[in-house]
């Protein structure tokens, strides 16, 4: 857990030309905004690139190349996986806040991940796959906890141009998740698994070469560990974490852990860390009678978030499966790979989040408020879900590929109204002394809907699939229903946010 007492404050917040003396600039922005652009172009371009690749890895039979795993099971375990991922960034945020620094944390990090993408390239088996998920998922947590810290180092507070390099940012992000799939897909296909594997930790390693290139230009606040834990206390965090990995490995070796119930566990892990962070934050005598009334707002907001991305996250599992099974991937008689799939997503974001910043813009006060935008989120997730039922029970190519597309584009919509939405509320509700402790509750919900992902998927079974996508969808236009209709109440708790 992070410390909840204030950090010490960084250096003094520099205008950006002290930081840029050479004056080179990046579409405007300071310089190395290049470089942190890259590293997250490629870390996607890698991550997104091998998840759906995994999955197949891990179902495929034998013959196919694949490790012959039954498909729960390999949801479950890529469930898990992505929920480790966003309970990573906890762990990460802590040490670049307590040891290393926000710098330090994202090179290291990126080793991390590098390493993973060619522990499944080159190590045969579970065994490599267990090496490969464990590095790219602690790898990816601590690099996802740093990148946004050190691209805000970049300007000053008053710096007017920082949303625009916020933006520059995430379309770095949306085109590394865009050409992942595709290359990886396209890998996969006509040399194999392995050499997917490798295509991923070739790019994390181009844009960790051109990090590390580069490292030594990031202004001074980037290097600077905010609220440096004292060494008299290095003994006791070395032995909670050694006792921590001690017990995880004697869970495993005993089968309580196991393949089955890991996403289970991740699950478990990630209520007891939000029940925890909600009461630290609810029972601390640092946050006045506001700032707690606002926290008590962001639990309905907090549930909802979940509750979508256990439904959103269905894309690199449920919807994997079904793009393999059902769905129709020939163009012009050539077969698309099933790893393009995931790459609608991505494409409909960079066209539609401009749209809707734009829009939210144009609304200005007459827009939704938060919890209205949520339960609407909710609803489009709802219907994107209910879509597959019109499709099921088909044979081979039975789905239409425009079908599919236009499922994720509902995907993408709901996306838009819930995910950057709650980033940005989770910073609006922060009590003063619990910045940094609102935005990992955020990251964690993400984590919890994940590993719920990867816990659903275990019931799909595609000669099946109406009881599935009824049961899930008709549960969320209750939560959307639910969230709208107490949306005003929420609205009152959170005391003038909007």
């Amino acid at each position: 857990m992070t410390n909840p007492v204030e950090p010490t404050p960084p250096p003094r917040n520099t205008a950006v030309s002290d930081r840029n003396p050479s004056g080179k600039t990046f579409l405007g922005q300071p310089g190395m905004l290049a470089n942190l652009f890259s590293v997250e172009l490629w870390e996607r371009f890698s991550f997104y690139g091998m998840q759906v690749v995994v999955l197949l890895y891990m179902y495929f039979e034998v013959s196919e190349g694949g490790l012959g795993i039954e498909f729960n099971t390999a949801a479950g375990i890529i469930g898990a996986y992505g929920g480790t991922v966003y309970l990573s960034t906890i762990v990460g945020a802590w040490i670049a806040d307590r040891l290393l620094g926000p710098e330090r944390v994202l090179f290291y990090s990126a080793i991390m991940i590098m390493c993973g993408h060619l522990a499944l390239a080159v190590l045969p088996g579970v065994f490599g796959l267990a090496a490969g998920l464990i590095l790219v998922a602690v790898g990816s947590g601590g690099l996802k906890a740093s990148a946004t810290s050190l691209v805000g180092s970049l300007y000053a507070l008053d710096d007017e141009r920082r949303d625009a390099g916020f933006s520059i940012f995430y379309m770095g992000v949306n085109i590394g998740a865009l050409f992942g799939p595709l290359l990886t897909g396209l890998t996969r296909d006509g040399l194999g698994f392995h050499f997917a594997f490798g295509l991923a930790a070739l790019g994390m390693a181009i844009g960790l070469v051109q990090y590390a290139l580069t490292r030594k230009n990031l202004p001074e606040q980037a290097h600077h560990v905010p609220n440096p834990l004292p060494k008299s206390k290095y003994p006791t965090v070395a032995g909670i974490a050694v006792a921590g990995i001690a017990v995880i490995i004697i869970l495993v070796l005993t089968g309580v852990v196991n393949a089955g119930n890991l996403a289970a566990i991740v699950a478990g892990v990630a209520i007891t860390a939000a029940v925890i962070y909600f009461g630290v934050i609810l029972s601390s005598k640092g946050i006045d009678h506001t700032e707690r009334r606002r926290v008590y707002s962001f639990i309905p907001m907090f549930i909802a978030s979940a509750a979508f991305f256990s439904l959103f996250q269905q894309q690199f599992t449920v919807v994997t499966l079904y793009a393999d099974k059902r769905l129709d991937r020939t163009i012009l008689g050539w077969e698309m790979p099933i790893e393009w799939v995931q790459s609608f997503n991505p494409a409909f974001i960079i066209i539609l989040a401009p749209l809707f910043a734009l829009l939210w813009t144009k609304l200005g006060s007459r827009q939704p408020i938060t919890p209205t935008k949520f339960a609407i989120g909710l609803a489009v997730m709802a219907l994107a879900i209910l879509a597959f039922i019109p499709l099921a029970g088909g044979g081979p190519n039975s789905t239409p590929l425009l079908a599919m597309i236009g499922i994720l584009f509902l995907f993408t919509v709901a996306e838009l109204m819930i995910s950057p939405v709650g980033l940005s509320l989770s910073t609006k509700l922060a009590p003063r002394i619990f910045q940094t402790q609102m935005v990992a509750l955020n990251y964690l919900s993400v984590s919890l809907g994940t590993a719920l992902s990867g816990v659903l998927a275990g019931f799909y079974d595609p000669k099946n699939e109406i009881p599935y996508f009824g049961a899930i969808g008709v549960v969320t236009i209750i939560l959307a229903v639910a969230l709208a209709v107490g949306a005003k109440p929420i609205k009152n708790l959170m005391s003038g946010v909007h």
